[in-house]
């Protein structure tokens, strides 16, 4: 963990503050895309959310991850899975490992849940580091297809056969 860094529990006190981060670190992008910081707004209101953590340095709010309550069925069976999006840190805090701690922190905070299955749309280079497959995704059908979409397994569970993924309605109502 970097450095005078602390992860803790984002609590309702913190959503204009997580909002702030959210914008500021996808304002550069390439798409410049802003509807993540609405899209965890909506998790929040829709009790979609299970995981939603801050990174604090210094006294202030640094970086944000959530993990939301997805619809999976595998082999028939439904099985209890997270959606990561979004991780954002502020862009003068970006490169010095916050995203990986929070993301880090909140597969623990997952598997503590019992979350069988993580599923993420992202950084195809960026995302197996933490143990997201391509691979494992492909057995999914979702809109999300494709290879910037990938999954993980918790513990020693078998990868299912084959199955659907379709993440919570906030994201279908994002447009």
């Amino acid at each position: 963990m970097p450095d005078g860094l602390a992860i803790r529990s984002a609590t309702a006190a913190d959503a204009d503050a997580i909002d702030a981060i959210i914008r500021s670190a996808f304002a550069g992008t390439e798409h410049g895309y802003q509807g993540e910081a609405e899209l965890v707004r909506m998790l929040e209101a829709d009790g979609d959310a299970l995981v939603s953590l801050v990174a604090e340095a210094g006294g202030a709010i640094a970086g944000h991850v959530l993990f939301s309550r997805m619809d999976v069925e595998a082999d028939g069976a439904p099985l209890p899975a997270a959606g990561l999006a979004p991780v954002s840190v502020v862009p003068e805090r970006q490169g010095q490992g916050i995203g990986g701690t929070l993301i880090r922190a909140g597969l623990d905070d997952l598997r503590a849940q019992g979350v069988a299955i993580s599923f993420v749309l992202g950084h195809a280079a960026y995302y197996p580091r933490f143990g997201y497959s391509p691979d494992l995704a492909a057995r999914f059908a979702s809109p999300f297809a494709g290879p910037h979409f990938m999954a993980m397994m918790f513990g020693d569970t078998a990868w299912p056969g084959r199955g659907r993924a379709d993440y919570a309605p906030a994201f279908s109502r994002l447009g």
